[in-house]
């Protein structure tokens, strides 16, 4: 049975067992799930500062990004994330970067309408990433999660996002796989390929996977797929028990507050 935080846990899930293969990319061995090696990154802290907005009525996003990524200071942030952290009254910085899909998964969870869905989306991108780019890679990871959990089928997710963004869904994975396979972060790059792993999935595990054979940044393709995923087929149960082996109670309290 799907839950309501299932896409949040999805997320979470794609970032430490990506985690294993950033940088290096899966491509050159078997994929195993949770290796021992895996620990949690910055998709992670700052998914669950997010989290934590929107379920502490009249908090501060900014002030919760700052405060988990200070705590868990270790957890890998981009070059331009860091500087923000640190400086007094740290304005965004027009970033395009993947960081803003891959930290909304529980937008798409708690929103009650694909309008507030999108509103919300926007809200969680602009402390830091505000550019136009940054805001849509948001919003088009929270409306489809927000959609798989209404029960819309693939075909509707995909026609709506292709009516609401300009993204080219039409490509194929087998076409995606093709390309030179590199790290990238950019938000127009790493969204579309993520969806297109969800789109042509049959499953959680199997759409993580296939995203991470399309990014050297395993975690956060991993993440944004698997957040998708995870709202569409429901969290597999081995899964998610594993996963907690990885993650401080502290997330998983967190995570728990969005309830059915």
């Amino acid at each position: 049975m799907k839950k309501k935080n299932d896409a949040i846990y999805g997320a979470i899930a794609g970032d430490v067992i990506g985690s294993a293969y950033e940088f290096r990319g899966a491509r050159f061995e078997p994929i195993q799930i949770f290796k021992k090696c895996c620990q949690f990154t910055d998709d992670s802290v700052l998914t669950i500062a997010v989290t934590d907005w929107l379920t502490q009525p009249g908090s501060n996003l900014r002030d919760k990004l700052i405060q988990y990524a200070r705590k868990y200071y270790q957890a890998g942030y981009g070059p331009s994330f860091a500087k923000w952290v640190m400086r007094k009254n740290s304005q965004p910085y027009n970033s395009c970067g993947n960081g803003s899909a891959m930290r909304v998964s529980a937008v798409g969870c708690v929103a009650n309408s694909l309008e507030e869905a999108l509103q919300l989306a926007k809200e969680s991108a602009k402390p830091t990433h505000n550019h136009p780019e940054g805001v849509k890679g948001a919003q088009a990871t929270a409306a489809a999660i927000y959609l798989a959990r209404q029960g819309k089928t693939k075909d509707e997710i995909k026609a709506k996002l292709k009516e609401l963004f300009d993204y080219n869904l039409d490509r194929t994975y087998a076409d995606v796989c093709q390309d030179v396979y590199e790290f990238h972060v950019l938000c127009q790059t790493t969204v579309p390929e993520a969806l297109i792993c969800f789109f042509e999935s049959e499953n959680y595990e199997e759409c993580i996977r296939m995203a991470m054979l399309t990014n050297k940044d395993t975690d956060t393709a991993a993440c944004i797929a698997g957040s998708v995923a995870a709202a569409y087929y429901g969290m597999p149960e081995d899964i998610k028990t594993r996963l907690l082996d990885f993650i401080p109670e502290e997330f998983i309290n967190v995570v728990e507050t969005v309830k059915d």
